[in-house]
């Protein structure tokens, strides 16, 4: 078992399609009122039928009064680092603090050229990453100018802003964006929806670990945030997971089952929910969740 006492957070992943916009909106302003934890949605600026998501984040914080959002993950091609601090800073301040900075080293290459973003190799991509997390940190949380003369990024004479660096979860799937994901994040969102029980989770968390504490971190200081699709059913299925081990969802009772064991067993951080039920999440499945969790917690103490 992967020993983790983070807070413990709900989320609910938000269409980002411009033709869903007012349901996106009602949502979001639910999710609120049931006492979820964050929002998110997708970056993908190249296409027009999407809303940008930075656009989408400041208008979810501006309606809502608790919840903290997301972009799940940040483009870095198209957002270069020093503009992407100076963004989630200001949405720091405007919120209170409730943003998240949801960072990626960039996957969708065609698509970002269409944008005249340089195309990087692999390798460059991840040190553009890596130096990402230094801008962003030295453009927050206030002190002395800054000056950063980078492989990828430069900046001269820059005061920092005054809020502080907000939490930085990474989308890493790849070995060596793993590894800076470990040495630099707060929290990992494993890639193409992975659970714990996946293939994908085993092999990519010893990396983490083993790049945290190469430089002197606790590994369990980078939390497991997963993106966790599935149907919520008024009856129990008679298999939650398909013949691949892919989770495909259950009944209330089934979810909170394999919730709580994800977070007492394998040390789950938290759960943003990608399905059509977002009621039944707010309403049934996250607060027992969170309730057979925290009575689990008391009796281990």
């Amino acid at each position: 078992m992967r020993n983790s006492r983070h807070e413990l957070v709900f989320g609910l992943g938000l269409s980002s399609a411009v033709a869903t916009t007012a349901a996106m909106l009602r949502q979001a302003a639910r999710a609120d009122a049931d006492g979820l934890d964050m929002v998110s949605v997708s970056d993908h600026p190249y296409y027009a039928d999407r809303l940008d998501a930075y656009a989408t984040v400041g208008v979810l914080l501006g309606r809502t009064e608790r919840l903290s959002a997301f972009a799940n993950v940040t483009s870095l091609p198209v957002r270069p680092a020093p503009m992407l601090a100076r963004t989630i800073t200001s949405l720091s301040e405007l919120s209170g603090g409730r943003v998240i900075l949801g960072l990626g080293a960039g996957g969708l290459w065609d698509e970002a050229a269409r944008l005249g973003v340089p195309r990087l190799s692999p390798g460059q991509a991840v040190r553009a990453f890596e130096e990402a997390f230094q801008v962003v940190r030295a453009l927050s949380g206030g002190g002395g100018t800054v000056t950063f003369d980078g492989e990828f990024y430069q900046v001269s004479g820059l005061e920092p802003a005054a809020a502080p660096t907000p939490p930085i979860w990474t989308g890493s799937n790849g070995p060596r964006s793993l590894a800076v994901t470990g040495r630099q994040a707060d929290g990992w969102i494993p890639g193409h929806a992975a659970d714990w029980l996946s293939d994908r989770y085993r092999w990519s968390r010893p990396i983490i670990d083993e790049a945290a504490a190469s430089v002197g971190r606790d590994p369990s200081e980078v939390r497991t945030i997963y993106n966790f699709p599935g149907r919520i059913t008024a009856r129990p299925l008679a298999a939650t997971r398909d013949a691949e081990g892919r989770w495909v969802g259950g009944s209330p009772a089934q979810w909170i089952e394999e919730l709580t064991g994800a977070v007492l067993e394998h040390g789950a951080s938290g759960f943003t929910y990608f399905g059509d039920e977002p009621d039944a999440w707010a309403r049934e499945v996250v607060p027992a969740v969170r309730e057979a969790v925290a009575a689990a917690r008391v009796t281990e103490t």
